[in-house]
């Protein structure tokens, strides 16, 4: 399979961003709305991310018109954009916290490849280590019910993702933290981005995934925490459960104490219920901003990593780290999809402000 590199616009070497997101197989998230009837004909659980194949996908997107919520805010019944877990965090720190970031990856020269190299570079985010190969782009269906929960559905069987040995110490070198979401079918190429970003001295974030990926593929997942190369972990209730499952000890804090044994810094989100985190012997618990309902759910996880990230960058404290994540994640739950609009960027510097948190130095 053919490949090359996306330019990057300048002559001159840029700046290696100081936050790099692993992203395999560049997606397209499309959103949308649904009532319950359609929820009960996918197959899987409800409030998970199984994949599915391209024909699977195909006849979602077309009952999607007829399951249709309509909302007096939705422009279009169905919203397309940029989209995975890694995407949106890093899309998040560099839109709304003015870190430099960039994406290790590979799109596919079709229409969707384009819009995900479009949405993420009008974002500010470095494409310099993404590769345009030649077949189609990742794209995954995000239904949302009433109560703004969401269940994913991806499509990657025959997306174009870059492969282990594409990787280079040049990918890395002079960032100071990799994203990574954990994925089986990424396992071989995530191990490889670990090794030589610990080579290069990069620290290592890892997001749990879903709860299904954690179920059906615990063992893989002890081992890349037990390594000890995983600095921070990310991962949310259902995620802590099926982490814990068949042990005594069960529970998002029992579940915080077993990653606490391998990570830095180990995080669990409860939703509307706040998060709990832990640095070393210091454990903190911060509540949810009470005020937000959420639209909908989608990368409300990953707007949280967002913040909690900027946080540490910004040398603040765990308890800091924590209420800068539930703002950034209380913001993009205000509006349909993974990616925060203006307006709600708007409303997450108010809350930092309230709650005392220095406000980004923006770019632009």
């Amino acid at each position: 399979m053919g490949a090359e590199f996306l330019p990057d616009g300048a002559a001159a070497e840029p700046p290696a961003p100081l936050i790099l997101g692993l992203q395999p197989a560049a997606l397209i998230d499309h959103v949308a709305r649904v009532d319950w009837a359609l929820l009960d004909r996918v197959p899987g659980e409800r409030g998970g991310s199984i994949p599915v194949a391209i024909e699977d996908l195909d006849y979602i997107l077309r009952e999607v018109k007829t399951h249709i919520l309509s909302s007096p805010n939705d422009l279009s019944p169905v919203k397309s954009m940029a989209g995975g877990s890694v995407a949106n965090t890093i899309r998040g720190l560099s839109a709304g916290f003015g870190v430099s970031c960039g994406i290790v990856g590979a799109y596919g020269d079709d229409d969707q490849g384009q819009s995900f190299v479009n949405n993420m570079s009008f974002h500010g985010v470095s494409l310099s280590r993404m590769r345009l190969k030649k077949g189609p782009t990742g794209q995954c269906v995000c239904l949302v019910d009433a109560c703004g929960n969401r269940t994913m559905r991806p499509c990657l069987s025959s997306a174009v993702k870059l492969q282990a040995d594409e990787l280079t110490g040049a990918h890395f070198r002079g960032s100071k933290w990799l994203v990574i979401r954990y994925a089986i079918f990424n396992l071989e190429v995530i191990q490889a981005a670990i090794s030589i970003a610990k080579q290069e001295g990069l620290l290592v974030s890892l997001d749990l995934a879903s709860f299904e990926m954690v179920r059906n593929f615990r063992s893989p997942l002890l081992e890349l925490l037990q390594s000890g190369n995983i600095d921070l972990c990310f991962a949310n209730e259902d995620e802590a459960a099926e982490l814990l499952r068949g042990e005594e000890k069960v529970g998002p804090e029992a579940a915080l104490e077993f990653l606490g044994q391998y990570c830095k810094w180990a995080v669990v989100t409860l939703s509307s219920n706040g998060c709990i985190a832990k640095h070393g012997k210091e454990t903190v618990r911060v509540p949810a901003i009470a005020e937000v309902k959420a639209a909908d759910a989608t990368g409300a996880g990953d707007l949280f990593a967002s913040g909690f990230l900027y946080g540490l960058v910004k040398g603040l404290s765990l308890e800091e780290c924590c209420k800068a994540g539930s703002c950034s994640g209380g913001s993009v739950i205000r509006a349909l999809g993974g990616e925060v609009t203006p307006e709600n960027w708007r409303w997450m510097y108010k809350q930092m402000q309230i709650k005392g948190l220095p406000l980004p130095n923006m770019r632009n």
